[in-house]
């Protein structure tokens, strides 16, 4: 199994929308069984609450549901049980490694850094432009895809 965990703020814009994003791009690669996807948040701000209507309205126009998601906060345990960790911008990078201590087996990532970009992924709730971080978090999880696929 290959576990991904993707993580922003909040867990309710661009973390939720990756996970979605790519859990629907393994179903139709027929990869699915050998996925677990999750999102979290490096704040507690959100805990409970439930996806942004900006993501939810995207994902809905791709027929993905994110129903009954909430958002949840990274913890240290997170880093033993996933393989990658993919933060949204440089902040939450520095987070992410502030909860876990550092990241000794190099299983940290910024999205879009794994397409050979170089920067990060606008947050939604600040720009307003979902649709730019969409297109953002779909080069990210179509690059670690192939990633993990050799």
């Amino acid at each position: 199994m290959i576990r991904v965990l993707f993580v922003c703020y909040g867990n309710i814009c661009r973390s939720p929308m990756a996970e979605f994003l790519l859990r629907d791009m393994v179903q139709k690669e027929g990869l699915a069984d050998q996925f677990i996807i999750a999102s979290a948040a490096t704040s507690a701000e959100e805990i409970g609450n439930g996806v942004h209507s900006g993501t939810r309205k995207i994902l809905s126009r791709l027929g993905i549901s994110c129903a009954g998601k909430t958002a949840r906060q990274m913890t240290r345990a997170d880093y033993d049980q996933w393989d990658y960790l993919i933060g949204m911008d440089t902040g939450n990078l520095r987070s992410m490694r502030r909860i876990c201590g550092g990241d000794p087996d190099g299983k940290i990532y910024k999205l879009l850094e794994l397409a050979g970009i170089d920067r990060d992924v606008a947050d939604p709730w600040y720009t307003g432009d979902f649709e730019t971080t969409y297109r953002d978090i779909c080069l990210g999880c179509e690059a670690l895809l192939r990633r993990v696929r050799g």
